[in-house]
């Protein structure tokens, strides 16, 4: 079980619902007759103060930040074509906000991948699904900086500069079920060993 044990002062940590956080303290309160054993996880984007019970870490999703190993098998997804369902925006979105609330970096991967070619072309977006990749994009990067020790800001640089390398988007953004030629396919294995 996943409790006090597993996180120190100064960890860097991922909140699913919230993304990545600082363990600031390990604490303990009394309620009534019970003292009950806190992790205070401080967010710095949103300036928030998380207190869990160290009797409910895993419940809460709480996790030490990801292996850079898996952080490039999250970055390596985004090398790869997107997978747009034919379903109404709703649906999608919400399945999208699944995905980054996991707080799983492949899932968050897989959102990124999804809405780069629309995000690209600005006009074509709706405000919503820009926010909804920003967000995703945003989440993805603060963790890669934290593992490879650069900022947030190159991350996100980093990760955009490989999804416009990958494959051009195509001409007709709101198109919803993509075809990719196997001309296309082998164009992105090629930038993908290259990157």
């Amino acid at each position: 079980m996943a409790g006090k044990k597993e996180f120190k002062i100064g960890d860097f940590v991922v909140y699913p619902t919230h993304g990545l956080g600082v363990v600031k303290e390990i604490t303990k309160q009394k309620f009534g007759d019970q003292n009950i054993e806190f992790i205070v996880v401080a967010f710095d984007k949103t300036r928030m103060t998380l207190r869990i019970p160290t009797d409910k870490v895993e419940v809460s999703g709480l996790r030490k930040i990801s292996s850079e190993r898996e952080m490039r098998s999250a970055v390596n997804l985004i090398k790869t074509p997107p997978k747009i369902k034919r379903m109404m925006w709703s649906r999608r979105a919400a399945e999208y906000e699944d995905k980054i609330n996991s707080g799983n970096p492949v899932a968050i991967a897989e959102v990124v991948r999804d809405l780069h070619c629309r995000a690209s072309l600005k006009t074509e977006q709706s405000f919503s699904e820009r926010q909804i990749y920003e967000q995703a994009l945003q989440r993805l990067a603060d963790e890669y900086a934290v593992i490879f020790e650069v900022p947030s800001q190159e991350a996100v640089e980093k990760m955009e500069k490989i999804m416009e390398k990958r494959y051009n988007c195509p001409i007709d953004p709101s198109v919803e079920n993509l075809e990719w030629t196997e001309e296309d396919m082998r164009n992105m294995e090629e930038l993908a060993k290259r990157s």
